[in-house]
Formats: C-alpha cells, sequence, structure tokens
C-alpha cells in the first residue's frame, strides 16, 4: 500500500522517463531521490560528471556553487562550457546545458566563493558535494556539514589520479539476500553493524531484509588515522597499498603550509613534499621500497590537470554513491576511494581513529629527506628509477636492488 501511494506522486511522464532506474531500485528509492537536495560545489570536469549523472537520474534540486570565471585550460574536459563562455562565470556559463538535460530539476547557480558561507548555509541541503577544494577548506566544510547531520563528500582529480572521499556520519541501508541458517554477527566490521533483520517470501524463497548501519569519520580525523591491519599485517599487503594514499596525505599536509597552493617544481617544494611523503608513508606503516622518486614525480607533474576519462570514472563512482545513499539500498564507500589511472585500479580504504594494539617495528626509521626529487633527472624513460629512501643494513650496503620501469612501477599488472 505504501508504494502505491508514493507512486501517486510520481506523474506517469516521469515513470516512462525514468522507468529503467525504477526497475532497477523501486518507485520508493526514485521518490527519495526525485525530492533530493544537492550541493555541488567547484565545478570543473569532475563537478560536471557528478551533476551530468544525478541530473539524469532525476534528483529534485541541484545547486552549483562556484566563484571562479571560465579560462581556457578549462575547455580541455568541461563540456558544459565552450570558447564563447571564456571570462564568465564557471556555473552561470553551465546553467542552460545542465537545465536541457532535464528540465525537470530545479537549477540554483550560487556565485559566493564557498569559504564566504556561514555553517548554518549547509544544513538546507540532503548531501554536500566538495570537489577540486585545498584541504583546509574541505574541513571546513566536512565539520559544517557534522553541525548539520548532513552527508558530506569530497573529492579530485590530479590528472591520472583521482580520489573520493566520504563522511555519511551514521548511514544506515538495506540489503536483500537469501536467508540462511546461520546467524549473522552483530558487528560485521568495526564500523559496520547489523541493527535489524526482517523476512519476506518471493516465488516460494525467503529473502532476508538486513539493515546495517556504517559509521564514518570525519576527513580531518581519516586524514591522520592508520591503515587497518589487514592492509599492513603482512609484507605482501602492505606493498600492495598504492604510494597514492601517501603522496595524497603529502600533499594535504602541503597545502596546509603554504596556504592552499599546490606544490611546484623548484627545490624547497620538492624537498618539503618529499620529506612529508616520506614521513606519511612511514606513518602508514609501509615499506619505504614502495615509495620511488618515478611516483613522487609523475604525481607532481599531474597536479592540477584534468583528464575526461578520470573525471568520466570518479564522477560517475560519485554520483552512483551518492545515489545509493538517498535511496538506502547498497553498501557506500567507507570512506577513502583512491583512483590510480596509471594502473587502472580503484583501492578502497577505511580510514578511522583505531589504532592496532601492537604497532610493528619492523620497518626502519625515517631518514631525513636530505635528497628530495632531482630536479633535472638524467635517467632514461626506459632505465632504473632510483627509490627515495632505501633500507641500509648494519654493514652499509643497499637492500634494494629492484628495476623498475619507466613510469615508476614493478613490471607487474
Amino acid at each position: 500500500m505504501e508504494e502505491q501511494d508514493v507512486s501517486q506522486s510520481i506523474s506517469a511522464d516521469e515513470i516512462a522517463l525514468y522507468d529503467r532506474q525504477i526497475r532497477l531500485w523501486g518507485v520508493q528509492a526514485q521518490e527519495k531521490i526525485r525530492s533530493a537536495n544537492i550541493l555541488l560545489i567547484t565545478f570543473k570536469a569532475l563537478a560536471n560528471e557528478v551533476a551530468k549523472n544525478l541530473v539524469l537520474a532525476g534528483i529534485g534540486t541541484l545547486t552549483i556553487i562556484d566563484h571562479e570565471t571560465v579560462k581556457e585550460e578549462d575547455l580541455g574536459a568541461q563540456f558544459f562550457i565552450s570558447e564563447e563562455t571564456v571570462g564568465q562565470n564557471r556555473a552561470q556559463a553551465a546553467e542552460p546545458s545542465v537545465h536541457a538535460m532535464n528540465p525537470r530539476v530545479k537549477l540554483h547557480i550560487d556565485t559566493e566563493d564557498v569559504r564566504a558561507k556561514q555553517p548554518e548555509f549547509f544544513s538546507q541541503f540532503d548531501v554536500i558535494i566538495a570537489t577540486e577544494l585545498d584541504f583546509t577548506t574541505y574541513t571546513t566544510i566536512n565539520a559544517a556539514c557534522r553541525i548539520a547531520q548532513r552527508p558530506f563528500y569530497a573529492a579530485g582529480l590530479h590528472g591520472f589520479y583521482g580520489f573520493i572521499f566520504a563522511d555519511l556520519i551514521s548511514h544506515d541501508f538495506v540489503i536483500e539476500r537469501a536467508k540462511s541458517n546461520v546467524v549473522s554477527a552483530t558487528r560485521e566490521t568495526p564500523t559496520r553493524s547489523i541493527v535489524n533483520v526482517t523476512t519476506k517470501k518471493e516465488n516460494d524463497k525467503v529473502i532476508e531484509m538486513v539493515t546495517k548501519r556504517e559509521t564514518y569519520s570525519p576527513l580531518l580525523l581519516a586524514n591522520t588515522s592508520p591503515l587497518p591491519e589487514d592492509f599492513t599485517r603482512l609484507p605482501r599487503r602492505r606493498r600492495q597499498v598504492t604510494p597514492l594514499l601517501t603522496c595524497l596525505r603529502a600533499l594535504w599536509e602541503f597545502q596546509k603550509l603554504s596556504g592552499g597552493a599546490l606544490p611546484t617544481f623548484n627545490a624547497q617544494d620538492l624537498e618539503t613534499f618529499t620529506k612529508l611523503a616520506r614521513d606519511a608513508h612511514h606513518e602508514l606503516q609501509l615499506d619505504i621500497a614502495t615509495l620511488d622518486s618515478a611516483f613522487l614525480r609523475t604525481f607532481l607533474q599531474n597536479l592540477g590537470s584534468e583528464l575526461s576519462p578520470v573525471a568520466t570514472f570518479i564522477g560517475g563512482k560519485l554520483a552512483q554513491d551518492v545515489i545509493n545513499v538517498l535511496s538506502a539500498r547498497e553498501q557506500p564507500i567507507q570512506n577513502l576511494l583512491l583512483f590510480d589511472g596509471d594502473k587502472t585500479v580503484s583501492p578502497i580504504y577505511p580510514l578511522h581513529p583505531f589504532f592496532p594494539s601492537s604497532m610493528p617495528n619492523d620497518l626502519a626509521a625515517v631518514p631525513p629527506a636530505a635528497n628530495a626529487i632531482p630536479l633535472d633527472d638524467p635517467t632514461p624513460p626506459s632505465t632504473t628509477t632510483v627509490p627515495v629512501s632505501l633500507p641500509i643494513h648494519e654493514n652499509g650496503e643497499n637492500t634494494n636492488n629492484q628495476t623498475r620501469n619507466g613510469n615508476g612501477h614493478e613490471n607487474s599488472m
């Protein structure tokens, strides 16, 4: 009966328009999506993809806030603007194209700097998505969202690399599964627990409706939290952790020191970033040999750039997770997703202030950052690159003679 009442609030035209997704996640979920009020901050390539997916999914209201103007470099990966809009406000320039994708969605444009907004501003939205900002601005908005009890996402692109961070505070969602004779554990992970189980019959099968609850940490805490023991207990698992996690943490620490600016290739910035990266790698309890100068250099070269394929992947993932959260039907991201376009992998790391009972002491201490990333690398692209720091035996011999390929990664997929 409840589903019939819900369907009456959706017109026949809407049912026809959203038929495929209604078949996928149901009328009730579509109604929740239809009534959602979402804030999207900074309208560059990544936000273009997020907006496209959310608008086509049929959200109720989308507010885009961006105080910057369209520049020539924006034309490379942003598809809602054109050469004629150079010099115009980025959000205003894109408004007609966004509206044309789905006129049923209410679209609001705000040209004020989000940094000037008071904390109360964010309470009017159901979900806040902050993109392409510095770490301090991310954490400030995150704190305001926590006060207002609103889900928060932070996301960004750096060339071949990208990330999504989610702080949903406490989020309940329902999954359906065949009834099992084995009683499920109440607590599945340190952050996820089962809060309710109901059953229903479908085609003579008993289906369980399991309500789970995920608990989240704010970005400020997650950024200083250790990796779960599953990622650090075994040497093989430690080696599989992408150095992108280390570089992202180093970048955010650098932005704290630089007032939000990105590191450049001058000697001082390279030395500072190298030290921050090594410190972060050691704090994560990772083997220092897995952090080499080639990856650091590649990461720095990608900073601030946008690539359409990476924006498509990250934007699609982010929009899908927002839809999952609104419909409360699937497991959301917990809590940091990283994308390495060079290796085409997108691991998810649950980062929370849960420290292992015993911290391993078999890793070498972090040496001073005396050898920053070389300004002029004489090594040809196809030959050996030297790691940032190499473990040394007591007799002074180098313990790492591993050859890497031209992009700084091991020759394995």
